[in-house]
């Protein structure tokens, strides 16, 4: 049975996330709205000289067209950087171990992964990437996806005050973005893990001797630099292939609470963020509750399913839910609390990091965790998750608009056809980058070929295996990057298929939130009357938690009735 005390560090941690994340949210307002900040006079120098190499004018703020097209080349560019990278791994230096390069298909899902903040990986971390090859390729990408998206969320939010069709400057808001935040916070979080005991050295690996003449290959490297980036930057590739449950990377349940708060402050912070950039922070609080009420249910539900255990395993010795307390595939350094928490939190803030083997977990547990890749907004990632959320705030604020038969309005701008268009491909978009080539791969026999086998009398096995496929493309639809396994994913189709499935579904969204924001940038304020939907009160917050849950579900509960729902014999 699950213990309840184990729910007060649980606690503790959400009301310090809670308590930092609107200090945060005013900053990076401050940040993008370029009022003076903390280390101006040391980080403005350093700016001018990239903005002069770059040939950018930062005082140019940019229209819809320009800076959607500064987007796209930028992520090109740095697909194009990692691909460069993996694919002459072997000729490049900082190779110890004299690893051979990625196939060309390899090295273009891993750059499309790496670029897209998904870091969903085919290859095996230890030995298929060298030292170089991380740090000079990997690890950078950690750092500009990551800021991809704050640069985005922060131009769509500039669409709500903006009246003269301007979104403001990309390559300004990326060059901040890091400067401003992400290289402070991943240095001040690399110092915490490092005292924490977390590994961080240049050396690749070192070989431990036993007492009886056994050796073992123990793989080093920038581990707590490397971890702080990947779950500040809400990426979720991890060092290790076993990445949050490896023992180097997450070794004691403190690791794994501060990990934790790592990958939920910046998602808490943005919508605070968002209040202050709109002059109004109390906009702020029903998406906070939002977020709150999807992601408590969430991790409830998922405690519930894990700590019942799981049916399938009833029948094999020590499996049983009360041979030790712990879930099947659950480290026992964690609590069952702890190591829900982390991994729900992984998931719905669209990290990807894992602390326990996925494939393992009851059906129920698996169906919470597709949910949050569902809504991709509850928080979400870094800026876009909040990007999103902001999506369906405009849905609903459009159906009640109709519902009271007035036009739809929001924080003094007309909500039309036109952004709803944009929003329904930004929701739409999403099952279908999932259920289009979950069908190629069944229909085409690569399913099949990597070990997902046809439907056939025995439901569950072959539920699993279908929920196994599922996973795998709705993880990097929305750039997640957790992984289920085991299957064989490492062909030229499931390469090339994954790698256009992540491009597609960071870049489009994007670009949607990108157009929303454009359009409200080009109207003139409408003062607010009485009819105006009051969107800062509990009723429009229940109505938005709504939203989110209902919408997602029409959209997905379908495909998990031949998943989950089949495997869990619902």
């Amino acid at each position: 049975m699950f213990d309840l005390s184990g729910l007060a560090d649980v606690i503790l941690l959400l009301a310090l996330v809670l308590l930092f994340a609107p200090v945060l949210g005013a900053y990076l307002a401050r940040v993008y709205t370029d009022r003076p900040v903390l280390g101006d006079a040391f980080w403005r120098p350093i700016e001018r000289v990239i903005y002069r190499l770059l040939g950018v004018d930062p005082r140019h703020s940019m229209r819809l067209r320009e800076y959607a097209v500064a987007l796209v080349l930028t992520i090109a560019a740095l697909v194009a950087w990692i691909w460069a990278i993996l694919f002459f791994q072997s000729s490049l230096p900082w190779n110890p171990l004299q690893l051979p390069g990625f196939g060309w298909d390899l090295a273009f899902h891993s750059a499309a992964s790496f670029a897209t903040n998904t870091d969903f990986t085919h290859f095996t971390n230890e030995s298929q990437l060298s030292l170089g090859a991380a740090v000079l390729g990997l690890q950078i990408a950690l750092f500009f996806s990551a800021a991809s998206g704050l640069a985005v969320v922060a131009a769509f939010i500039r669409g709500f005050t903006s009246r003269d069709g301007t979104l403001g400057n990309f390559y300004v808001d990326m060059v901040r973005s890091v400067t401003r935040f992400l290289l402070p916070a991943a240095f001040v979080g690399a110092l915490f893990l490092l005292l924490m005991n977390v590994p961080q050295t240049f050396t690749s690996y070192v070989t431990a001797h036993g007492f009886a003449g056994s050796s073992q290959t123990i793989y080093l490297g920038p581990v707590a630099s490397w971890s702080s980036i990947e779950l500040i930057g809400t990426n979720g590739g991890g060092w290790y292939a076993a990445n949050a449950g490896a023992a180097l990377a997450n070794p004691s349940a403190l690791t794994s609470l501060v990990e934790t708060g790592m990958m939920l402050l910046v998602p808490f912070s943005v919508p605070f963020m968002f209040g202050r950039m709109v002059r109004r922070p109390a906009e702020s609080y029903p998406y906070i509750a939002t977020i709150l009420i999807v992601l408590l249910i969430a991790l409830g539900l998922y405690i519930y399913f894990q700590a019942s255990g799981n049916p399938a395993l009833g029948g094999i010795a020590f499996l049983d839910p009360g041979t030790n307390g712990y879930p099947v595939g659950q480290a026992s350094q964690y609590s069952v609390g702890e190591a829900s928490l982390f991994q729900v939190a992984s998931v719905y803030a669209n990290v990807g990091a894992a602390n326990a083997a996925l494939g393992s977990l009851t059906s129920g547990a698996q169906m919470v965790l597709f949910f949050g890749m569902f809504t991709q907004s509850t928080p979400g990632g870094v800026g876009t998750g909040f990007g999103g959320l902001l999506v369906f705030a405009l849905v609903g604020v459009f159906i009640a608009g109709l519902m009271v038969g007035r036009t739809p309005e929001y924080l003094g701008k007309k909500v039309g056809k036109d952004q709803m268009r944009w929003s329904a491909a930004a929701l739409i978009l999403h099952p279908a980058l999932i259920l289009v080539p979950v069908l190629l791969a069944v229909a085409g026999g690569w399913a099949a070929a990597a070990g997902v086998g046809p439907l056939g009398s025995n439901v569950a096995v072959n539920a699993h295996q279908f929920t196994i496929l599922l996973y795998e493309f709705t993880s990097e639809a929305a750039n997640n990057g957790s992984a289920m396994g085991p299957i064989n994913d490492t062909s030229l189709f499931f390469n090339v298929a994954g790698g256009i499935v992540m491009l597609l579904g960071r870049l489009i969204p994007m670009i949607a939130m990108l157009s929303i924001g454009s359009l409200f940038a080009q109207q003139e304020y409408v003062p607010e009357s009485t009819g105006t939907l009051k969107t800062n009160s509990a009723t429009f917050t229940i109505y938005l938690a709504l939203i989110v849950i209902v919408v997602s579900g029409l959209l997905f509960l379908p495909v998990l009735a031949l998943g989950p729902l089949a495997q869990g014999g619902w």
